[in-house]
């Protein structure tokens, strides 16, 4: 009499419902993909978006919360957020210090861009940026200054035409071998 009887209607319209153990995936979601293996993988921090770094070097960072007292010299660019007070010497490098950065120091790089505040004499080879937040106290010896409005300077400014000579006779050097075009000077 068992195999007699007939299901009802209504049971017979509904699916049989598997209950999922342990390490199975339930039949009505997709599999989930494995989690990605740590090797070749690169995750991008908030930094990130603002690039550090020239296409053929990179820059070491001095982070916000770093206070050194000492000399600092390198041959790499550089961006100081702590503080430093000393001697910083970067001869061909770019030193960059950053919005919240405190330098006490002496500075001699090839380049130096300040949005912080500086107390101490710089001294770039091609040039000094003090941008619109920064602030310098101390003489400043360069071949080439950019203050921005806003900016806080006090000292003396040297212009070093030594440097911006040799930077003139390269680029001597590369127009001279060029063959001249067109006559010679026109007056008005």
């Amino acid at each position: 009499m068992w195999g007699n009887k007939k299901p009802d209607a209504q049971q017979a319209a509904q699916p049989e419902k598997k209950i999922p153990q342990a390490n199975q995936t339930p039949t009505n979601q997709p599999p989930k993909p494995a989690p990605a293996a740590w090797e070749g993988t690169t995750t991008m921090s908030s930094d990130a978006m603002r690039p550090l770094a020239t296409s053929d070097r990179a820059t070491a960072r001095l982070g916000a919360s770093l206070h050194i007292k000492g000399e600092i010299t390198g041959n790499e660019d550089l961006q100081i957020d702590g503080s430093v007070e000393g001697l910083v010497q970067l001869d061909d490098r770019r030193l960059t210090v950053g919005a919240a950065a405190k330098v006490t120091a002496d500075i001699i790089a090839r380049e130096v861009c300040v949005y912080g505040t500086v107390k101490g004499n710089l001294r770039a080879k091609d040039r000094i940026e003090i941008k619109k937040d920064g602030s310098v106290i101390g003489d400043l010896t360069t071949a080439r200054i950019m203050i921005e409005d806003g900016a806080y300077f006090k000292g003396s400014i040297e212009i070093d035409r030594a440097s911006e000579k040799e930077s003139d006779k390269h680029a001597f050097a590369r127009t001279a071998s060029a063959p001249a075009t067109g006559g010679g000077p026109k007056s008005l």
